[in-house]
């Protein structure tokens, strides 16, 4: 059994100078981003959340582009996976002091044999889990697909990103897995030291949880600096600073990036029938994260299941929400 996940720190040796800030999509990652910013740049005002550019995606192409030599436009999803390795240690060793590295993939190893994230390069990783019903309607909401559609994504261990092989985007090829593939690749695969946070944790105790993010990349703050970046980091200045002015990151034909924000909006979008699949394909990992299914569901069961004609989610002004 798991320990307490909020307590949860795989203390393995760490050699390089990246912290890896990852998650499956749609587990609050942005914001985990912007709290850090928050933090380290200090001040009065929250940060540009436009300005993320400290904490970048490990699969931007610029970036692979910038540190690899190469043009990842002549290359093959597979060569560029192969070189990927490469520059996470060449920009470890460049870099002094810590560097964080926002990443979706899985843990596993590239076509040649070679962890995509090796320890070499590696500080640590942040893991950020949310619960796999709340993760369906905002993975739905951000890609503009139907619940029934998004289920079946997070099922699915083949799933990738930008795995297109005729489209050039600003992104490269991520593995994403199912939900629990995910969650396993990297507590249970992974050799590399790692702290697991959960994103309902962080919205219940977030000067909290943050503390211990904090710490875990060797971090002392004081607890006014914690609380400054939480409070300058608050869903509704996130919310009135996409309002106002935009949010690069957002996909587009999306509404709103920062959408709710909150924990259990699934009761609200998800049938009983749905709500099952989901505990089905991931009982067992729910259970190992503490998400306990017996608990969430029983209110469900009670729930009067209806028949509806479900809009693509995406069509809606809603947008999408888990930062």
């Amino acid at each position: 059994m798991m320990p307490n996940p909020a307590a949860l720190v795989l203390d393995h040796m760490a050699t390089g100078n990246i912290f890896w800030l990852v998650s499956y999509p749609k587990s609050g990652n942005t914001w985990l981003r912007i709290l850090l910013a928050n933090y380290f740049r200090g001040g009065a005002e929250t940060v540009d959340i436009n300005d993320l550019f400290d904490f970048p995606l490990a699969a931007s192409r610029p970036l692979f582009d910038e540190h690899s030599g190469l043009e990842a436009s002549d290359l093959t999803h597979d060569e560029i996976e192969r070189y990927r390795p490469r520059v996470y240690e060449e920009m470890s060793r460049c870099q002094r002091g810590p560097r964080f590295l926002k990443t979706h993939d899985t843990y596993h190893t590239t076509p040649s044999g070679d962890p995509l994230f090796p320890a070499s390069a590696t500080a640590g990783v942040v893991y950020l889990v949310r619960n796999p019903l709340d993760v369906a309607v905002s993975f739905a909401h951000h890609s503009r697909v139907s619940f029934d559609e998004i289920i079946e994504t997070m099922a699915c261990e083949e799933t990738s990103w930008f795995a297109e092989p005729q489209k050039l985007g600003a992104q490269l090829r991520q593995h994403l897995s199912s939900w629990s593939g995910h969650v396993r690749s990297w507590v249970d695969d992974s050799d590399l030291r790692l702290c697991l946070l959960r994103y309902e944790d962080m919205l219940v105790d977030p000067i909290g949880t943050f503390t211990e993010c904090l710490a875990f990349i060797g971090e002392s703050p004081s607890h006014s600096e914690v609380e400054s970046a939480v409070l300058r980091s608050g869903f509704d200045r996130l919310r009135t600073l996409e309002l106002t002015s935009g949010f690069g990151e957002k996909p587009a034909g999306v509404g709103t990036f920062f959408r709710k924000g909150r924990a259990g909006s699934w009761r609200e979008e998800l049938t009983k029938t749905q709500a099952g699949r989901i505990a089905d394909n991931h009982r067992e990992m729910m259970h190992r994260i503490g998400y306990k299914v017996e608990e969430l569901l029983p209110v469900e069961a009670e729930r009067q299941e209806t028949v509806r004609e479900e809009p693509l989610p995406g069509n809606s002004s809603e947008g999408s929400d888990g930062l």
